[in-house]
């Protein structure tokens, strides 16, 4: 899918944000919604439940703009999940009772894409609304993926 030109500036955006910050790694476990989740940190400012970036870009970009961190699953969680899962740890997508969906996963198509170490651009549907989106792999220093930003607006 050709990449969307509002997509391509918030997805630049969110990685520029989160660079300024420092190299991405993981670093412990913690609670997030009632699952288990590594903690995603972006030099030492911890992403898990942050979401300063992800509001900030999706204000950025304009009305129907949302912006997503998830964390790759350690090895017990994907076993569990029957392969790789991806948790969102930090995301401006509002549901209508006014909770943020942190701790839901990532679901295909982009999922085979991120797990693939490639970027997915195309139609969604995240959470019951429809999105045109970008995700992009977050490699840590060795090159590992361990996560995925996320941007979207609504279609």
């Amino acid at each position: 899918n050709a990449q969307d030109a509002r997509t391509a500036t918030s997805m630049a955006a969110l990685k520029d944000k989160t660079a300024k910050l420092g190299a991405p790694k993981i670093q412990g476990q913690e609670e997030v919604e009632g699952k288990s989740a590594p903690v995603l940190y972006f030099g030492s400012t911890k992403m898990n439940s942050n979401f300063t970036f992800v509001d900030e870009v999706s204000k950025e970009g304009g009305p129907g703009m949302v912006a997503t961190l998830f964390v790759k699953a350690g090895i017990q969680q994907a076993r569990a999940a029957g392969g790789q899962e991806y948790i969102r740890v930090a995301t401006s997508v509002v549901l209508p009772d006014g909770r943020r969906p942190v701790g839901t996963v990532m679901g295909s198509p982009a999922l085979e894409s991120i797990k693939g170490g490639e970027p997915y651009f195309g139609e969604v549907e995240v959470l019951g609304t429809r999105y045109i989106t970008h995700y992009e792999p977050i490699k840590d220093a060795s090159g590992e993926t361990i996560g995925a930003y996320f941007v979207g607006y609504k279609k």
